[in-house]
């Protein structure tokens, strides 16, 4: 997969998830998402699936620091889920990950990516922006402390730039 120059010179390779790599997922999750963390067998019930399921890793020096996975059934890609542990946040992961999203949800011709977002998270917000998702919609209170997500779209039917990956 392809990273930006400033991610390979800091030691950062993304790759496929495998199923070897998903006890250190599912506690980063549980780190990253107490309230909402997905249980263990759920990231192996979404590897299962490759017909419709892409997941990805980034690593720094063999220790995860991100993951993020797309479920793609024509037209419609969704982001199911993408982090950053907080230590690398800020330093271009997130938009390396969120390019490869995008990228396969292009090469399994979606017309569309969908994403859901906390509406308390800003961070996120703006790294979704920067690439051209806007908000479509509001689910109040889909999270389990009761706060609401804001629904994403990105449309693909044009060429979109990934300048946001470069931010």
């Amino acid at each position: 997969m392809k990273l930006s120059p400033k991610l390979e010179l800091a030691g950062v390779s993304l790759r496929d998830m495998t199923e070897a790599d998903v006890p250190a997922v599912e506690a980063l999750e549980r780190r990253l998402f107490p309230v909402d963390a997905w249980p263990l067998q759920m990231f192996f019930d979404e590897l299962s699936q490759p017909e419709t399921r892409r997941y990805v890793v980034a690593e720094v020096e063999g220790q995860i620091v991100a993951y993020a996975g797309l479920m793609c059934i024509e037209p419609i890609a969704d982001v199911q889920t993408i982090a950053v542990v907080p230590e690398f946040e800020g330093k271009g992961i997130g938009s390396a990950i969120l390019t490869e999203l995008i990228e396969e949800a292009r090469r399994r011709r979606a017309a569309d990516v969908l994403l859901e977002v906390r509406a308390d998270n800003p961070r996120a917000q703006q790294l979704y922006l920067r690439f051209g998702f806007e908000q479509i919609h509001v689910r109040p209170r889909y999270y389990r402390d009761g706060t609401d997500a804001l629904i994403m779209r990105l449309p693909l039917t044009e060429p979109h730039s990934t300048e946001g990956a470069n931010a």
